[in-house]
């Protein structure tokens, strides 16, 4: 088979290649890096349904003629390029969620897709971890003290000003049960928490097998945990789900804390609880893109970076060379069954697969 594997400015070929060297001898593996391309605006219902991209279509569509198996991180796939490649046989993303693929136009064209959920699950969960040790033991207001010309080296008492907390023997909500959720769990565990969780898409039996507590009322659970943890993949029906009213419910002297998506909080209503102390922390991978509509002159600062006992961060769960190699190990895995014609196992639109069976 003759695989494309198309790099870009976040996950480039350098990093990303390289568990392809397993197809070397009996396929043909072609890599390219795609150049990031602000400037190309979506035209078609195809390009407009995509999301989180890098490039343009017209790059891959240059090299793509002739493949069997695409391969991307960030890099468009729509209808245009699936019809410029009649011999495709699988298009694989390697994230967890196709955001940057037309999976309707694939799956009109018999192309099963692949993605690579968990891929980042390890660097998510330990990234949660030193969130909240950070937090616990106050480490965003002990950088801006020193940053702001605080004492140190003084003596062997100044860390009087900055007690903090162990994270032993505390409560961790966990919201959101699956890979990510599990290996926070684990970690946390080791720590010595408490860990409850709330999924009601998971089966109690698996948070049992991995040490947690179920939880089937997401209000008590708030009630109930020291430290909040967030690891929701975004819907329509959990936007908004920390809301006021669920921050309110949180127990005083609690944190928050979400390596997810932005939309499952009210931002405001935790800027507001961390002011008034109701929480004592917070730590975000991820926050609300700022209003391009606010003159510049008004100033587009996230106004949490100036919220007390807060860490953020640019969205960096899952950036770790680990989690690219990994993502690249997954798709090269889906292309070695598709190769010994055994079924796959990450397929988003797996009726093309029971059709070609049938067919």
């Amino acid at each position: 088979m003759k695989v494309l594997v198309v790099g870009d400015s976040y996950c480039p070929v350098s990093v990303f290649a390289p568990p392809f060297e397993r197809l070397a001898g009996e396929h043909v593996v072609e890599a390219f890096d795609i150049a990031d391309e602000p400037s190309w605006v979506p035209s078609t219902a195809s390009e407009r349904s995509l999301k989180e991209f890098l490039g343009s279509p017209r790059q891959v569509i240059e090299r793509l003629h002739g493949h069997d198996v695409l391969v991307v991180q960030a890099a468009p796939v729509t209808d245009d390029m699936l019809q410029a490649a009649p011999s495709l046989r699988l298009v694989c993303v390697a994230r967890g969620g196709p955001v940057n693929v037309d999976v309707a136009a694939a799956t009109a064209r018999g192309i099963p897709v692949v993605i690579t959920p968990g891929k980042n699950a390890q660097a998510v969960a330990e990234l949660t971890l030193a969130f909240i040790v950070m937090l616990a033991r106050r480490m965003p207001g002990i950088a801006r003290y020193l940053e702001g010309g605080g004492e140190l080296a003084r003596d062997n008492y100044e860390g009087a000003r900055w007690f903090g907390h162990d994270i032993e023997g505390h409560v961790l909500g966990i919201v959101g049960f699956g890979q990510i959720g599990v290996r926070v769990a684990h970690l946390a565990i080791a720590y010595g928490m408490r860990v409850l969780a709330f999924d009601p898409y998971v089966d109690p039996a698996r948070m049992v097998a991995a040490g947690a507590e179920p939880c089937t009322d997401l209000d008590a659970m708030l009630a109930a945990a020291d430290y909040v943890s967030l690891h929701a993949r975004s819907n329509a029906d959990n936007r908004g789900l920390i809301s006021r009213e669920r921050v309110a419910l949180m127990r005083p002297g609690s944190y928050l804390v979400n390596t997810s998506r932005d939309t499952l909080i009210d931002e405001d209503a935790v800027h507001d609880a961390l002011v008034s102390d109701h929480l004592a922390g917070a730590a975000f991978d991820i926050v609300r893109p700022p209003d391009l509509t606010t003159p510049p002159e008004l100033g587009r600062r996230h106004r949490l970076l100036d919220a007390p006992n807060v860490v953020l961060a640019p969205h960096i769960g899952g950036a770790t060379y680990e989690t690219l190699a990994h993502g690249g190990e997954m798709a090269v895995a889906e292309i070695l069954r598709l190769a010994g014609g055994e079924p796959l196992r990450n397929c988003v639109n797996p009726t093309v697969v029971r059709e070609s069976l049938h067919a």
